[in-house]
């Protein structure tokens, strides 16, 4: 499970990061995004952030992993809307990556995801990483997980804001990410609006976002 987990990583990285280098990324880089307050730069940055975070957490020994949803239970943007703290950092922070450029933000990227192919390969299978922006750790794999979901997530915001067509992820991405999505989407909403919305639209919810 290790190696497909860090494959499908690597996979959906590479998607992020041909992504990226579209043309259509760098002509509309200062214009205004599918997310609300984001720019198309400030998005693209934010992308190719799960890259960079995975070579971060790499560099931190982690102890006591928590689970994979305690991750998300203790992370403050979650629940939160578009104006709290949280979430306004993160566009603050996304919008000054953006001032490199569209070339300097896809070559940082693909720099950074070649020299993660042989990192990853070497790790042991039980690793775990600390993640030094939140003080917490997490098995190596999950990491990967959550950064998988926002790459996939994030490269549709993309496609979108720039009108191209969104990323395919192949089923070895697609499988743990949809997993990932209904899980977060159950502990919100609970197992019967989940299942209403999955199964009868008579008796759907008006939503199931995980977020």
């Amino acid at each position: 499970m290790a190696g497909d987990i860090r494959q499908a990583y690597l996979e959906a990285a590479d998607a992020a990061v041909e992504l990226l280098r579209e043309p259509e990324v760098a002509e509309r880089w200062d214009e205004p995004s599918a997310l609300d307050r984001l720019s198309v730069g400030g998005l693209a940055a934010h992308l190719a952030t799960q890259i960079v975070r995975v070579s971060e957490a790499l560099e931190e020994p982690g102890e006591d992993p928590i689970d994979l949803l305690e991750n998300y239970r203790r992370s403050p943007w979650v629940l939160q809307d578009p104006d709290h703290e949280s979430n306004a950092n993160v566009r603050k922070r996304s919008e000054e990556a953006a001032d490199r450029g569209p070339a300097e933000v896809a070559a940082r990227a693909a720099d950074l995801l070649g020299r993660q192919r042989a990192a990853l390969a070497a790790e042991p299978r039980d690793r775990v990483v600390r993640l030094p922006w939140s003080g917490w750790s997490l098995r190596l794999d999950d990491f990967l997980l959550t950064r998988m979901m926002e790459l996939v997530v994030h490269s549709d915001d993309l496609a979108v804001s720039v009108g191209v067509d969104t990323p395919e992820p192949p089923p070895s991405v697609a499988g743990p990410v949809v997993d990932l999505l209904s899980r977060l989407a159950v502990q919100r909403h609970g197992v019967t609006a989940v299942v209403r919305a999955l199964s009868r639209k008579e008796r759907a919810p008006a939503t199931i976002s995980a977020f």
